[in-house]
């Protein structure tokens, strides 16, 4: 499953598959002996230590696989049975109005072995797939419809407004790429990615926002880049799993073609720019995440699929939890701690204590996260943090000893931050042969994480990003934090000297892969964070279906509470006109005109005042639950393509 051979000799007579892509850009000996080093580091921490008894990783049953997947598809109500014709349509069926042909086919295949195992074990399916499948399967589905066809009724009005607003030829119009420049020379370092909200250098007109909690994490240098590559498809229509169809006739598709001999995980594609109105998974309301996380869900299983690329799922270890202290809790047990005393914070504090102390004093230090502390120390600062995290001594904690901890508390997290459900999917991704792809699947991946776990690793691997830009200092290349941070990221399964031949190139293979995934999320991490436009699109499909009987039944109240004269009192806003709504400044409404140019910031500048905090627009309503906008993003777009949402100011 594994694709990148073993980097050392092994007395073998096979040679080993050859790999994807290039792994290492210095020694290879160099780099395994990091991650070699740093395996035996863990294990002199575990010295000692009673061995807490994990339940063996036994590989789930059929109908246990097929009742997990449908369920964090969304789709759980189809065999549990619980669907109620008489109420609001319920979020299986607005999901499966939303699927394209073959994501479709997937879920048909999902529930046809899930009814098919049930008639093995003498049960009565709950639900038989041509109930649910009522549509013909022709090429009219093949593509998932703009969510502009649908037209829907507006919700009702969220602030008291005496302003009616009419549009007309409200068509979706898909804006232009952008164009960007290549030059030849190869990349020396990687680009220094932070996230949507911070874009690259070669937009410098875009404003930059981190998170209130998170500054000092955010932020991130930006190494000189001299060639990249466009990462257009993050504003195509069709799926990824649409466009590599050909993979399934032993084909190639035109990404591969396309980037055939530019193939290096260590060249970051440019981030396409704001203005195309792409959004961060940050910017999205929790409901609107969770629906993003059903289709990425199916998407990434139809991708995979169309990739030839077979996943295995396993039941998680049984470990212990704690519910104080600071190691072995869970983040969300963390995080709501800390938001007594820090409201809003997304990161928990003992983890951005430990970056700053890095990012303050370490980056320059040679062998930051390589060399290993000493692990009678690491115990000791452990017992006090788990003792007394508020009242801790900060200032005895040294660079080494920050480091420990750092890879420590990810190593002894109930549940990886990865998670134990997509944990062997993210090594499967190894075995697509195509760097283009491997970033989609990674990226569907992220997507799929819970907030707590998306958004410590964003902080993470934005921290990895500021010690890689500081490699002449630290010597610490890509390569090396990669190796260093794969056996905490990635359970490592070190057997010793004594296990066979074929067990040590597995352990080689494993340590290889891991490093790759983790050298791919560092150098592209600007892009995983970013919603594709089709994955939005649905989002916004699926919104519209789930609130047409309650539109249709507001509609019918509206028209019984409308008299004649509410009518002749309302003004009338000619197309292309839109009405902010500002509830915490003094100006609490404005119409404001359109064009093509008009982008967040400009509508943002209009209610400003001295002293105000950062305010950000957000679209609400309509076909989307909430979104905030970048300061860069152009409103005419969005207004085509959402035109019955409203349209709030806040911070």
């Amino acid at each position: 499953m594994l694709s990148s051979p073993p980097t050392t000799s092994l007395p073998t007579s096979s040679a080993p598959p050859p790999p994807p892509q290039t792994v290492t850009s210095v020694s290879r000996h160099v780099t395994m002996e990091t991650y070699w080093r740093e395996v035996q580091s863990i294990e002199e921490e575990k010295e000692g230590e009673e061995e807490e008894e994990e339940e063996e990783r036994k590989s789930m049953d059929e109908v246990e696989l097929e009742e997990a997947w449908l369920t964090e598809a969304g789709l759980s109500s189809l065999v549990t049975g619980s669907l109620s014709e008489e109420a609001s349509p319920p979020p299986a069926e607005a999901l499966l109005s939303t699927l394209t042909r073959q994501q479709a086919a997937t879920v048909r295949k999902r529930l046809d072995n899930y009814n098919e195992t049930l008639k093995m074990r003498n049960r009565q399916p709950i639900r038989d797939v041509r109930e649910i499948f009522t549509e013909p399967d022709d090429d009219s589905a093949e593509r998932c419809p703009s969510p502009s066809s649908h037209r829907a009724e507006s919700l009702p009005g969220r602030y008291n407004t005496t302003t009616k607003t009419i549009r007309r030829n409200t068509h979706r119009v898909r804006p232009t790429l952008p164009t960007f420049l290549f030059e030849d020379q190869l990349l020396e370092h990687p680009s220094s990615p932070t996230n949507t909200h911070c874009p690259s250098h070669t937009h410098s007109s875009t404003n930059t926002h981190c998170p209130t909690h998170t500054d000092s994490l955010t932020h991130t240098p930006s190494p000189p880049v001299s060639q990249w590559r466009q990462a257009d498809w993050l504003l195509r229509d069709s799926p990824y799993s649409e466009g590599v169809a050909e993979h399934k006739r032993g084909g190639t598709c035109w990404d591969c073609l396309r980037f055939q001999g530019d193939d290096s995980g260590d060249l970051p594609f440019v981030p396409v720019d704001p203005s195309q109105g792409v959004s961060s998974a940050n910017d999205l309301s929790s409901c609107d995440l969770t629906r993003l996380g059903f289709i990425s869900h199916i998407e990434l299983s139809t991708f995979l699929l169309a990739l030839g690329i077979q996943t295995k799922r396993t039941r998680p270890p049984r470990r212990r939890t704690r519910d104080s202290g600071v190691f072995g809790v869970p983040l969300n047990s963390l995080l709501d701690n800390d938001r007594k005393k820090f409201p809003g914070v997304k990161v928990p504090v003992v983890f951005q204590k430990l970056l700053c102390i890095l990012e303050q004093n370490g980056l320059q230090t040679e062998g930051i996260l390589r060399v290993p502390g000493s692990a009678a120390r690491l115990k000791y600062l452990r017992r006090e943090l788990d003792r007394c995290c508020g009242g801790f001594d900060w200032s005895a904690v040294r660079q080494v000893d920050a480091a420990g901890l750092l890879k420590l508390f990810i190593r002894e997290l109930p549940t990886p931050l990865l998670t134990h459900t997509h944990l062997s999917t993210y090594r499967s991704v190894l075995g697509i042969s195509s760097v283009v792809h491997q970033v989609q699947a990674l990226q569907l991946l992220l997507l799929l994480l819970p907030e707590a776990n998306r958004d410590t690793l964003r902080a993470l691997l934005v921290f990895l990003c500021k010690v890689v830009s500081r490699q002449d200092q630290n010597r610490m290349s890509l390569c090396n934090v990669s190796m260093v941070m794969a056996p905490n990221l990635f359970t490592s399964r070190h057997r010793g000297n004594k296990c066979s031949v074929a067990k040590q190139r597995e352990e080689m293979e494993e340590a290889v892969g891991g490093a790759h995934l983790v050298r791919l999320m560092i150098t592209h991490q600007d892009l995983l964070w970013t919603v594709p436009s089709f994955l939005l699109s649905q989002v916004r499909q699926m919104n519209q279906a789930s609130n047409q009987k309650q539109l249709g039944l507001t509609k019918r109240l509206l028209r019984k509470k409308n008299d004649k004269n509410d009518r002749n009192q309302i003004t009338e806003l000619s197309e292309g006109v839109i009405r902010v709504h500002a509830p915490l400044h003094t100006k609490v409404s404005m119409a404001i005109q359109l064009d093509g140019q008009t982008r967040a910031k400009d509508v943002t500048a209009r209610f400003e005042c001295d002293n105000s905090p950062v305010q950000r627009l957000y679209e609400v309503g309509g076909n989307i639950n909430e979104r905030r906008l970048h300061p860069d993003c152009l409103l005419l777009d969005v207004y085509r393509v959402n035109p019955h949402c409203d349209w709030l100011i806040k911070p």
